[in-house]
Formats: structure tokens, C-alpha cells, sequence
């Protein structure tokens, strides 16, 4: 799909990603298009799904949610079922940020966001090891945040 993007493109893609708040003049201004291209271009960045989402990130320590936790998990079978099952169930899990299906020592590894250790060991022992197929989990507590969520170089 990147055959389809210019230079401007790949501009408003860059200065989206580090303001989603921009206005339309500002980006306009900043990627020198008039404000009806640069609307335009938008729009189809959007409608063509290289933008997915505009959101805003909320500091995890303001709202209560500072404590930050990896877990890695191991299934008790590779199968497309066990999979399958295991991915509709762990979507219902609010607290849970990213999931991913990995090769390796893990069949996923979560990005989880919690208040504490016990309100993680809660939702660990009555949630989590409660997933379809889960053998095993190992928990891995971040200390300390060096980079988190990062916009892509392109």
C-alpha cells in the first residue's frame, strides 16, 4: 500500500502521530497544502485505514493505574481452536492493553495496566489463569518505563 504515498502523505502520517490534535490549518501550514488538500489527503488516510485511530493517552499514574505488568503466556495446546479460544476470551479483559500471539518461550505476551500487586494478583488469580487453555503464565513487573508506545519511523 505505501506505493500510493507521497511526500505529503508521509508528512501529514509523521506530524499526526506526534499532535492527533492538530487543526486542519496547523497541519496544512506545516505540510504546505492548502487546508481543502490537506483536508482531503486526510480523509483518505483515514477512509484507506493507514491512520486506525485519534485518541488521547492518558498518564496511567493520574487515574489510578500506574502499576504496568508483562505477562507471558503458555497454552496447553497449539491448536487453531485453542488459539481462537483463548483470543475471544482475553478481548473481554478491560485491564488488558496489548496481547500478542509470539514465537518463542510464549504463545502471547499481554500488556496489562493495574492500580497495584494485589489488584493485579486478584486479577491474575481470579481472571486470567481462568483463560481457555492457559498451562502456564509468567509475570514480569516494569519497574520503570523507558519507552512506551512510541510513534513509528518512517
Amino acid at each position: 500500500m505505501e506505493q500510493n504515498l507521497d511526500k505529503t502523505d508521509m508528512a501529514i502520517l509523521r506530524h499526526l502521530q506526534k499532535d492527533g490534535r492538530l487543526s486542519n490549518a496547523d497541519l496544512a501550514e506545516r505540510v504546505h497544502v492548502s487546508p481543502a488538500t490537506c483536508h482531503r489527503r486526510t480523509e483518505r488516510l483515514l477512509k484507506e485505514g493507514y491512520i486506525s485511530n485519534i485518541r488521547a493517552t492518558i498518564d496511567p499514574e493520574l487515574v489510578g493505574h500506574g502499576a504496568l505488568v508483562m505477562v507471558g503466556v503458555v497454552l496447553d495446546r497449539s491448536t487453531k481452536e485453542s488459539f481462537r479460544d483463548f483470543e475471544q476470551a482475553i478481548k473481554k479483559f478491560s485491564f488488558v492493553l496489548d496481547c500478542h500471539l509470539t514465537a518463542g518461550d510464549f504463545d502471547y505476551l499481554l500488556k496489562i495496566r493495574v492500580k497495584d500487586l494485589k489488584d493485579f494478583s486478584k486479577k491474575h488469580g481470579d481472571r486470567l489463569l481462568g483463560l481457555p487453555g492457559v498451562r502456564q503464565t509468567r509475570t514480569f513487573f516494569v519497574m520503570k518505563e523507558v519507552i512506551d508506545n512510541a510513534p513509528l519511523d518512517f
